[in-house]
């Protein structure tokens, strides 16, 4: 007799966690109703940019005048000397990644 209780209560035992188990797969499963579907995020069309410069919000035209702005007219260019402590620094870092005990004599 005990055996079969045991047995009724283990396999009611079992279903239970079994159905509970499924309940919180399929809630978690699904996203949140107030999410837009990426298929719909992938056909929209973006009208606000930022500037390369300074990073401030602008128009679609803004930004369009903007790039050909900056491609009749490139940014200075570097003084060689600041140029050269560029590379140098560069070169300084790299010799340190191959070889890390220099850090400890520089």
């Amino acid at each position: 007799m005990k055996a079969i209780k045991f047995t009724v209560l283990t396999a009611i035992t079992s279903i239970g966690l079994g159905i509970v188990s499924y309940w919180g797969t399929v809630a978690i499963a699904l996203p949140p109703p107030e999410d837009t579907p990426e298929e719909i995020l992938r056909t929209e069309i973006i009208t606000a940019a930022r500037s390369p410069i300074d990073g401030k919000p602008l128009t679609a035209a803004e930004y369009a005048q903007l790039q050909a702005q900056l491609q009749q007219a490139p940014p200075p260019k570097l003084s060689p000397n600041i140029r050269q402590n560029i590379f140098l620094l560069n070169l300084r870092k790299a010799l340190l990644q191959l070889f890390p005990f220099l850090d400890t004599l520089i």
